[in-house]
Order: C-alpha cells, then structure tokens, then sequence
C-alpha cells in the first residue's frame, strides 16, 4: 500500500511508494559543526575513518561537503546496502575512533538524518535532463 510519497525510481522518474520493486539501503546524511581551530584541518582528521569505511565491504558511499552558507560546516552523505551493513560500521573499530576522536574538534552533536530507503543507488533526476 502506497503512503502517498513521492519517490524517485531507479529509471529517473517519480513513482509512488510500493509501485516498484527493489532492495532497500541505508541512507544517511550528516551535519559537522567544526570549532574554528578545526575548520581547515577537518578533511585530515576524518581521512582514516573515511578511508576505512569506504573499504567496507556493504559501503555504497562516503562523501563529504562542504557548506557555501557556512564553511565550518561539513555535511557527510553516505549509504549502507542494507541494515547488517550498517550495523558492522557503526560496530568497528574505525568507528569507535571516530566516536573518540571527532568530538574534539566539533562545537556540537552532529545532526543526522537516517533512513531505510527503497534504492539500491543514485538515481537520475527526472525533473532536469541533460542531453
């Protein structure tokens, strides 16, 4: 049964929720608020815990942004294919450092979205076209 949200397909148009079928990922975007002190060397403290989790093995992505609107905030998407995936990051031991070393250099807890989502991957944008 459809909840009447819109969804993107995997063939770049919209669908409704339950018309098409597919395996589901975790997807999950990040917000970092850096201290000042931090800003520029950001990049070079979360190398290793990037590099180790773009090796694992139920990783799909793990790519970080930077905001126009404030250059102390890095924003991270990443994406999991399914909920074991991302139960064996959030358990490893790259992610442990992570919980020990980051906090350091943030001026708050980072704010999260998380999601189960119905994709298996990056879809092309129905509503702009490039020939």
């Amino acid at each position: 049964m459809s909840d009447g949200k819109y969804h993107t397909g995997d063939t770049g148009g919209g669908t409704l929720d339950g018309e098409r079928e597919g395996a589901e990922m975790i997807f999950i975007v990040v917000k970092f608020e850096t201290k000042p002190e931090w800003t520029e060397r950001w990049p070079e403290l979360v190398a290793p815990f990037t590099a180790a989790t773009r090796a694992e093995e139920g990783n799909l992505w793990f790519e970080w942004s930077r905001s126009l609107k404030d250059p102390a905030e890095y924003v991270l998407v990443e994406a999991f294919r399914d909920g074991d995936a991302g139960a064996a990051h959030v358990n490893s031991d790259h992610f442990k450092a992570a919980q020990r070393d980051l906090p350091q250099a943030l001026v708050a807890t980072p704010n999260v979205i998380s999601q189960t989502v119905d994709a298996t991957g990056w879809s092309k944008l129905a509503e702009i076209t490039v020939d």
